[in-house]
């Protein structure tokens, strides 16, 4: 998952990802949201925020809202929306330039578990949490989400001896309620509550028209030959049947914790 680890390769994702994950995820951050209480002056800080689902959101709300992400292109995106109350900034999750407990709540909704340093990472959110505070994240299980979960599983199926994609080692290590819980205490925070959430992503069948817009960003995809990758589509339009879309449940946990 090395590409992940670059703000180029977010850079370029970026309008794609707007466009096709940013409402997905929205959904997630929604709930995440209804979790905390947020007053008109709470200030809240959206740690990789990708294209500012959960910034947006709060703003919506009344909060004051900081969205950082390591990527320009991510950041340009929250900044054209042209929120009041959003500010969006280019800074490393993993080294906010950004006081002690300086936010009443603090968000990372499928940020935090792509870091390469990800216990940095969350020891970086409860460090600008106030005391009282919420730090709110949000991680896939372990096979990953939408397009990527569905990936997995055809190539399970259609190939099996091939090695498949390597999930961000946050996924794997979070994607149990005991040990998500075990790592928000270690970083700083107390009575994390964790809660399972599924949501379906609807893959539109009519997509498949330019594959590689829907599947370029995972390895499942891309390391394919022009005949896997036919295989593929052919098995995707096989589970649909004669639906113009194609649910994929996808399960996130939400850890909601206090400083």
């Amino acid at each position: 998952m090395v590409g992940f680890e670059s703000p180029d390769h977010w850079d370029i994702a970026a309008r794609h990802y707007e466009e096709t994950a940013h409402p997905f995820t929205a959904r997630y951050a929604e709930a995440a949201l209804t979790r905390v209480h947020l007053g008109p002056n709470s200030r809240v800080l959206d740690v990789g925020a990708g294209t500012g689902a959960l910034a947006l959101l709060a703003a919506q709300a009344g909060a004051q809202v900081l969205a950082t992400d390591f990527s320009p292109g991510m950041i340009a995106r929250i900044a054209a929306a042209g929120v009041p109350n959003v500010e969006a900034q280019v800074m490393d999750g993993q080294a906010l330039s950004l006081e002690d407990a300086s936010f009443d709540a603090v968000f990372s909704i499928f940020g935090v578990i792509m870091f390469p340093d990800w216990r940095k990472g969350l020891a970086e959110m409860a460090r600008v949490t106030r005391p009282g505070g919420y730090g709110v994240i949000a991680t896939w299980r372990e096979q990953g989400a939408a397009t990527f979960l569905l990936l997995g599983q055809i190539r399970r199926k259609l190939f099996p001896g091939r090695e498949g994609m390597t999930m961000p080692e946050a996924v794997n290590a979070l994607n149990d309620p005991a040990d998500l819980a075990c790592e928000l205490i270690a970083a700083g925070y107390r009575d994390p509550k964790i809660e399972p959430i599924t949501f379906d992503y609807e893959l539109d069948i009519g997509a498949l028209a330019e594959p590689d817009s829907l599947f370029g960003m995972s390895p499942d995809w891309t390391s394919l030959d022009l005949v896997e990758k036919d295989a593929v589509i052919a098995e995707v339009r096989k589970m649909a049947g004669e639906r113009a879309t194609l649910p994929i449940p996808s399960t996130a946990l939400i850890a909601v914790a206090r400083r």
